[in-house]
């Protein structure tokens, strides 16, 4: 039954699916309110003016951040989740594809990174978000997730690695 595959990646599921509904509310966001948010943007950095060479060069470029975080929130999420569906169909033990589908989840914080640009950026300056600790967190933890998990699913459908015991001797 396919509930039964899905039970042992269910955390790996919902993170794709919260990662995918962030960026689609962003992209709601977007939709109905662009130009206010591009204001508030502006306005931001326009109070803190000592952080930023250019006014309107770092607004831009904040917003391109804001843009990003919906970019990668759609795209990590969509293909999260078909790995992660992936993972539930294959003969690995059950506590190995829950990991693995945590780990592959975890690959949408990275949306998080650049959300979080957007975030710290008007106040302490593009360069300092980027060297910002929650920034740079956010992206080893999702690119670090999502590569693991990845290669837990790749060493499992090349090699078999981590199969359950019915498995192995099937092959």
């Amino acid at each position: 039954m396919l509930s039964d595959h899905l039970k042992s990646v269910r955390p790996g599921l919902a993170l794709a699916l919260l990662t995918l509904l962030f960026g689609i509310f962003l992209g709601v966001a977007f939709g109905i309110n662009e130009d206010n948010i591009k204001d508030g943007i502006k306005s931001q950095v326009s109070a803190h003016a000592d952080q930023h060479k250019s006014i309107s060069r770092s607004s831009d470029k904040i917003w391109r951040y804001l843009q990003r975080a919906h970019f990668h929130a759609t795209g990590i999420g969509a293909f999260t989740l078909g790995l992660v569906i992936l993972s539930a169909f294959t003969g690995m033990r059950a506590w190995l594809k829950m990991l693995t589908s945590l780990l592959i989840g975890l690959g949408g914080v990275y949306a998080l990174a650049w959300f979080n640009l957007y975030h710290l950026s008007p106040s302490i300056g593009t360069e300092a978000a980027h060297h910002a600790f929650s920034t740079e967190l956010a992206v080893y933890t999702g690119v670090g997730g999502l590569l693991s998990g990845m290669a837990l699913l790749i060493l499992n459908l090349l090699f078999g690695v981590g199969n359950d015991r019915a498995q192995r001797s099937l092959r």
